[in-house]
């Protein structure tokens, strides 16, 4: 059977902090592939480097040593324009604390990556719509974040990440502020997303979020590998 195309990898990846004099790694040597449809699902403690492998992968950070192949471009070599252009049109984020925007709708805030790349009213209305329907909103496209439960509001973070068809979405304890029958739903709408053909890789300590079909790694200190069995 013919492999899918890889939407990102690691090479041997290094990401290494200053504080003070000292130096601190936090990724040591990770190579992995992600390819198209993939869910991966990466386990770990606080503090492991999960949040810090991902926003490698993203671009979101640059690698001390090593390389991250976004869609066949290395991230350290393009420029910042390129790789915030990059970013947004091909990849998605879904975050802990949702990061929206709380003066605008649910709609409006769907709205707003499509905005950055130019797309016309009529088109981005349509989008959201259909956005936010997909992830069970359908009824709450005019409220804004204040009149939403967390679980809604992390449904809009989802739908605005899908926004501009990302190749790959991201997301960082993505279930890390709900309460569990939420952050299950939410494990749910995941697993939904991935089986309609969204790439996904989620760092999470929330077992829920790594059922199959999702891969699952494991990443200690700076180091990841695949689970047992994987």
């Amino acid at each position: 059977m013919k492999m899918k195309p890889v939407v990102v990898e690691a090479r041997d990846l290094e990401r290494t902090y200053r504080r003070d004099s000292v130096s601190v790694p936090a990724v040591r040597g990770v190579s992995l592939s992600v390819r198209e449809g993939d869910y991966i699902a990466v386990l770990g403690l606080s503090g492991s480097g999960k949040s810090t492998l991902l926003n490698l992968l993203g671009g979101i950070d640059l690698p001390t040593a090593g390389s991250v192949h976004l869609l066949g471009q290395d991230t350290r070599r393009l420029s910042d324009r390129d790789l915030t252009r990059t970013r947004l049109e091909h990849v998605g984020f879904v975050f802990q604390r949702f990061h929206l925007l709380p003066a605008l709708s649910a709609q409006e805030n769907v709205e707003l990556p499509m905005a950055e790349l130019g797309a016309g009213r009529r088109e981005r209305t349509a989008r959201a719509r259909e956005l936010l329907e997909y992830v069970g909103l359908a009824q709450r496209i005019e409220h804004r974040p204040g009149e939403l439960s967390g679980g809604e509001m992390q449904r809009v973070a989802i739908a605005r990440a899908l926004a501009n068809r990302p190749a790959l979405v991201l997301a960082d304890e993505p279930t890390g502020e709900l309460d569990v029958h939420t952050g299950g739903e939410i494990a749910q709408l995941f697993r939904k997303l991935n089986a309609d053909g969204t790439t996904l890789v989620v760092v999470t300590h929330d077992p829920a979020l790594a059922q199959p079909p999702a891969a699952v790694w494991e990443m200690r200190d700076g180091t990841i590998r695949p689970r047992s069995g994987e």
